[in-house]
């Protein structure tokens, strides 16, 4: 691997950074979703960082490392279809860095204003976000750019901090049920449940329409697979990442697939009982909790609301029916 699972004191040691910029966010377990699930569950709101999502802390504590360790940096060019670059955006205005954000072509309206608005320069390119990715290798070669990873130890060191939140926070769970863009949520919440020395089980979640990283899982190797998702828009993964799934094969009990009618259901599901606003990969953990309900009963739940950002008219839409 080119880099591994963060240690307990490397995790403290993020939490410490991303707390002088946002607080840790809540866990909260809501009656009304328990009656819904039929078992107890907690939900861990990364909805509730400053850009609505579990991203930020990764950007915080990479733009840290990159501005200590290379401090003549022209900037950063990255590739997203929204969190990320809203990450990179905030962590980049706190460190005076100009950034750069590559996003596929009809990718969220709302997305790519609230990167504008971070101060994010937002240039549209490819299809999907695997096109979006190698114009921004491109880019960062043309302009002599930073480029920002969708993996690395600092990304993970940072995003695991909302996983050691959640699991010193809430009382020891059986299970928990965290969804799968690129990985970095997933190994972030291995590295805290290693740390921590827990029995709880990881099941990660993908889209029907991204089933890449189920695949790969079950062969045990990397296997590439079209996206066509778009609810759970923050699932659409292409190709995986080696690393993470060398991680995964080693710390994950098993990856289930939600379709884009499980998503809708559990955007509801959490709008009705908690009244928070989940995008469809934040709500993809608790559609695959619902899918696996029967064998679910009587145990107690973590599912990860890692993010809220759901363009208005969509989520309309979803809330409709």
């Amino acid at each position: 691997m080119s880099w591994s699972l963060p240690t307990l004191g490397e995790l403290e040691s993020a939490a410490e950074l991303i707390y002088r910029h946002m607080p840790a966010t809540p866990q909260y377990r809501w009656p009304l979703l328990d009656a819904v699930a039929g078992t107890e569950v907690w939900v861990k709101h990364e909805n509730h960082t400053p850009v609505g999502a579990f991203k930020i802390r990764g950007g915080i504590v990479y733009m840290d490392m990159l501005l200590r360790t290379r401090p003549d940096i022209r900037g950063v060019v990255g590739a997203t279809r929204g969190n990320h670059g809203q990450s990179m955006g905030f962590a980049a205005r706190m460190t005076g860095t100009s950034a750069t954000v590559v996003v596929p072509r009809g990718n969220s309206p709302e997305k790519n204003a609230a990167m504008r608005a971070l101060g994010v320069a937002v240039i549209e390119a490819g299809e999907d976000f695997q096109e979006a990715c190698e114009y921004a290798d491109a880019l960062a070669q043309d302009r002599g750019l930073h480029r920002l990873p969708s993996l690395a130890t600092e990304l993970v060191c940072g995003v695991g901090t909302y996983a050691l939140e959640f699991l010193r926070t809430a009382p020891v769970l059986d299970t928990v049920y965290v969804p799968i863009g690129m990985g970095s949520g997933i190994c972030g919440m291995m590295a805290a449940r290693d740390a921590l020395n827990l029995p709880t089980k990881i099941v990660g979640v993908v889209s029907t329409g991204a089933p890449a990283y189920k695949l790969s899982f079950e062969a045990g190797r990397k296997i590439e697979h079209d996206v066509t998702t778009l609810l759970a828009d923050g699932l659409a993964c292409r190709s995986p990442n080696e690393d993470c799934l060398a991680a995964m094969l080693a710390g994950v009990d098993r990856v289930i697939a939600v379709d884009e009618d499980e998503v809708a259901a559990a955007m509801r599901s959490l709008f009705i009982a908690t009244h928070n606003v989940a995008e469809g990969a934040g709500a993809a953990s608790f559609a695959a909790l619902m899918q696996e309900k029967d064998a679910m009963q009587g145990k107690r739940i973590g599912v990860v609301l890692c993010g809220g950002n759901v363009d208005a008219d969509i989520f309309a839409k979803v809330l409709a029916g």
